[in-house]
């Protein structure tokens, strides 16, 4: 889709005017080596689409998608220090790269930048942009926790994880949608169906991330396959496995996700298996489907035209059926 590379190619000439690398260097290389890393960038161009679509200049929204660009990887090198994660993207994580104090200093200072970008707003959107971004971030801390709960939980159920994501995950998505809508001064109805159509493509972008995670092509998908399940995380995945499974099965993967091996290759091999005769496999995809469709009749509400609905349903489409 042209229009992606626009707004690609818009960000990116953005970011590199905002993100340079100062004194300290310790602190500013870390920041500039995540955010060049790439990955889909996938919020950043939903707020800039956003605006575009609700008729407004999608320039004027740069400083709100760089915004949320920051936060999120700001979350990823944090993420990846509680993960223990060797590889983002396919390349060292940024604690592996440098050490652990600077990517805690390093993600703390993207996190503040995020927040300036929002001082580049007339008042009125700036108050919305910012309690917006406030709430989004303190929910995805909230997701985040619950995530770290879950690894030494036994009872997690499929209304939890879903909860779980929503926060960790989904609500970032929304508000990235969401932005758009504010820079463009849209409808507060359109602002919040925008919300609802990102938050739940957000719940269909994270379960195929689970999915991913174990039956992914780990040279394409830039991550380790099996992280969740060397990490002992309650995934989708795993939550119906063991609702599925017999008692001889559920045994087997209790006692799977309460060890840590040194070479996790027998833990992973076994865990995959039942998760594919335990028919999770096929739920988790089923799921997807679900959540997709549910933000596609929520995107027909938005008041734009039919060529930008089409685009927002292709774009959906094209990140479901990704691999990386």
């Amino acid at each position: 889709m042209l229009e992606i590379e626009k707004y690609s190619q818009s960000l990116q000439n953005y970011l590199d005017e905002v993100v340079i690398i100062k004194e300290p260097k310790q602190l500013y290389e870390p920041i500039k080596y995540i955010v060049a890393l790439g990955g889909k960038r996938l919020r950043p161009v939903l707020t800039l689409m956003s605006c575009d679509f609700f008729n407004t200049d999608f320039k004027k929204a740069l400083p709100a998608a760089l915004a949320l660009e920051l936060f999120h990887n700001f979350s990823l090198i944090h993420d990846d220090i509680m993960d223990e994660a060797p590889l983002r993207r396919g390349k060292e994580t940024v604690h592996q790269k440098w050490d652990l104090n600077t990517g805690i200093l390093s993600g703390d200072a993207m996190l503040i930048l995020a927040y300036q970008l929002f001082e580049e707003y007339e008042p009125n959107k700036f108050k919305d942009l910012a309690k917006l971004f406030s709430k989004t971030a303190l929910q995805v801390c909230e997701g985040q926790q619950y995530d770290v709960d879950f690894e030494t939980r036994n009872d997690v159920t499929i209304t939890d994880y879903i909860k779980m994501i929503d926060y960790k995950t989904a609500v970032l998505l929304g508000a990235a949608m969401k932005m758009g809508a504010i820079v463009a001064n849209a409808s507060e109805e359109c602002r919040e169906n925008s919300y609802e159509f990102g938050r739940n493509l957000g719940i269909a972008f994270q379960l195929q991330d689970d999915y991913l995670d174990c039956f992914g092509n780990p040279e394409t998908f830039g991550k380790q396959i099996g992280g969740d399940i060397i990490a002992n995380k309650k995934t989708f995945l795993y939550i119906k496995a063991y609702q599925n499974s017999r008692d001889s099965e559920k045994e087997i993967l209790e006692k799977l996700f309460s060890e840590k091996p040194e070479d996790p290759t027998h833990k992973i091999k076994t865990v995959l298996d039942i998760y594919n005769t335990s028919g999770a496999t096929k739920e988790t995809l089923k799921e997807i489907t679900n959540y997709t469709q549910k933000a596609n009749e929520i995107l027909m509400k938005l008041d734009i035209s039919e060529e930008n609905k089409e685009k927002l349903l292709t774009f959906g489409d094209k990140l479901m059926k990704r691999k990386v």
